[in-house]
């Protein structure tokens, strides 16, 4: 039992720390506080791309809308002076036909 406590008592005292510790562990305490910081700033900055990502494809969804509603609009206005103007030749085909009908009554 003598070896044991010999050799615990040797594993257990005090010594001096190496030289440069406190430097190395301060060191390295200040590496892992700047990767920290650069890793929030990296999240942070791809939050932000994505938001910008998806604020230019719901802008550009939105644009797209309203382009596919003017040109609907455009096709719309375009059928209605179609059919004016074939009523307009309608009634003066009808009206010739009338009098037409009329001369020939007479």
């Amino acid at each position: 039992m003598d070896d044991f406590e010999i050799e615990l008592r040797q594993a257990l005292e005090r010594r001096p720390a190496p030289p440069g510790l406190k430097h190395r562990l301060m060191e390295r305490r200040r590496w892992r506080r700047t990767q920290h910081q650069r890793g929030h700033a990296v999240l942070w900055q791809r939050l932000a791309a994505s938001v910008a990502l998806a604020c230019a494809l719901g802008g550009g969804l939105a644009w797209r809308h309203q382009q596919e509603q003017r040109q609907g609009e455009a096709a719309r206005q375009q059928v209605l002076t179609a059919l004016r103007v074939t009523s307009h030749a309608l009634n003066k085909v009808n009206e010739r036909l009338a009098s037409h009908g009329r001369a020939d009554q007479e």
